[in-house]
């Protein structure tokens, strides 16, 4: 599965939802949101639109990282 170009920030963090994610704050131009499953795990994602591919990629792999999860994986929870 390929990554989507035209994911905003704003959409990301709803779809983050599925794993847990809860919006802490947001500061002009960027969302920070935690989750508490697997141990906690702070980030922030920039509330562009739409997110560079480099800066979703980076994203994706922090998560990736933390949950344990294959890049395939991941890419089947949120967007299929």
């Amino acid at each position: 599965m390929r990554l989507p170009r035209d994911i905003s920030g704003r959409e990301l963090v709803k779809l983050l939802a599925r794993l847990g994610y809860a919006e802490l704050r947001r500061e002009s131009s960027h969302i920070r949101v935690e989750t508490q499953l697997g141990g906690r795990h702070p980030m922030t994602v920039p509330d562009k639109n739409p997110l560079r591919p480099g800066m979703l990629r980076k994203i994706l792999r922090d998560v990736e990282a933390h949950h344990k999860l294959k890049h395939d994986e991941l890419l089947g929870l949120l967007f299929g």
